[in-house]
């Protein structure tokens, strides 16, 4: 079996141009397949390999004092979903384009709450505080088609930067909600979350690990279809397994 990992970290990067070029001379001494990003504000990465040779690549990038604390949401194939490996230098670590926006430079994440907190809340159908629950999908139409949680908030957006203007008109709307934010892994909803609590959204939260996490520590509990992931597997189902097999 394939070992598929997800994991991003924001952490002040000053040597990305050099870093790019280490990861990529070490993940191809590995064999590993996927996408990297290197941004001076921290790193995103989708790879795939044997299981050994893609721990033993987290291990040594974790020897780095920066990337310690990198967390990698885990699931499996049986072919490695990727047709090479791709280590790109980017600007930011998710296109977002907006300040504000960025846990580096605000010094902190936006209020979340954890995947087991969220199925209990949509199970009894509001929070803790007994105020009704809004989930807000932050993912584009094509992702949102393979799957969202029941009667989600979606909105009409081919990218991530069109995700404002979307949402403006709902604001008032949503005033007396508590509303919970989602993305595939979490890190469009680290840039959207923290962005909108600075815009004076005081009720809105972030979901812990996206919906990667949230199938790996709860299930599908609330949830309807799959997550559409960014290989040739298409889409995960609560379970973590893929909607379509086969080498890339």
């Amino acid at each position: 079996m394939i070992l598929n990992i997800a994991a991003y970290l924001f952490v002040a990067i000053d040597d990305a141009d050099a870093l790019a070029l280490r990861l990529r001379e070490r993940a191809e001494a590995d064999g590993l397949r996927g996408s990297m990003l290197v941004t001076p504000e921290g790193l995103n990465l989708f790879l795939a390999a044997a299981e050994v040779p893609l721990r033993g690549f987290l291990a040594w990038l974790r020897e780095d004092a920066r990337f310690a604390d990198l967390h990698a949401k885990e699931s499996w194939s049986e072919a490695v979903p990727f047709a090479r490996l791709k280590v790109k230098r980017k600007a930011e670590i998710i296109s977002f384009r907006r300040t504000h926006a960025s846990p580096l430079e605000l010094g902190e994440r936006a209020p979340a709450v954890a995947p087991r907190t969220l199925a209990r809340w949509i199970a009894q159908g509001h929070d803790d505080a007994g105020k009704r629950l809004v989930l807000l999908d932050t993912r584009n139409q094509q992702e949102v088609a393979y799957g969202t949680f029941h009667n989600a908030l979606t909105l009409p957006i081919d990218k991530f930067t069109d995700l404002p203007a979307a949402l403006a008109p709902h604001r008032e709307g949503l005033r007396d909600a508590t509303i919970v934010s989602f993305c595939t892994g979490g890190i469009r909803c680290e840039k959207a979350a923290l962005w909108l609590q600075q815009e004076g959204w005081d009720n809105l939260l972030q979901l812990d690990d996206g919906i990667l996490g949230y199938f790996e520590q709860v299930g599908g509990a609330g949830y309807d279809g799959g997550c559409f992931v960014f290989d040739q597997r298409i889409s995960l189902d609560p379970a973590l397994r893929p909607l379509q097999e086969g080498a890339a």
